[in-house]
């Protein structure tokens, strides 16, 4: 069994990629676009045509699915975060920094009982991440 998280970004996907490219160096493993869509009864607004379907990105060693969803304006992303576990502390502030820039933090990054380097931070789309060094 696997889980991974599934994103729904309603009409900001194209952004979220490009951001968690640069900020995770994250890579896209697939992209499709509803006007791509193999379904010929599928039926999409014409605003929706250039929007994403279905995207996965690989980081690290995970994978995490977006999509535009119905792009029916503001994401909305509450009751969970997304732990993400760094190889060094250098690295964890460098990632933290990143996913701070224009979000929230929530805690700032830094020693614990548990971890070197631990924080959270909601990014600029409302997903919250924890970061830590095992």
């Amino acid at each position: 069994m696997k889980v991974d998280p599934y994103l729904f970004f309603d009409g900001r996907c194209d952004e979220a990629i490009e951001f968690y490219e640069s900020a995770l160096s994250a890579k896209v493993q697939m992209l499709m676009r509803y006007k791509q869509c193999p379904e010929p009864s599928a039926k999409f607004a014409p605003e929706m045509m250039d929007k994403v379907m279905h995207a996965s990105l690989r980081i690290g060693e995970s994978s995490v699915m977006l999509s535009d969803g119905h792009c029916t304006g503001k994401p909305s992303f509450s009751g969970f975060s997304i732990s993400l576990t760094v190889a060094s502390e250098a690295e964890a502030d460098r990632v933290f920094g990143a996913l701070a820039e224009g979000g929230k933090v929530g805690m700032p990054l830094g020693k614990t009982f548990f971890s070197p380097r631990f924080g959270m931070v909601t990014d600029r789309f409302g997903v919250g991440w924890m970061v830590i060094v095992q």
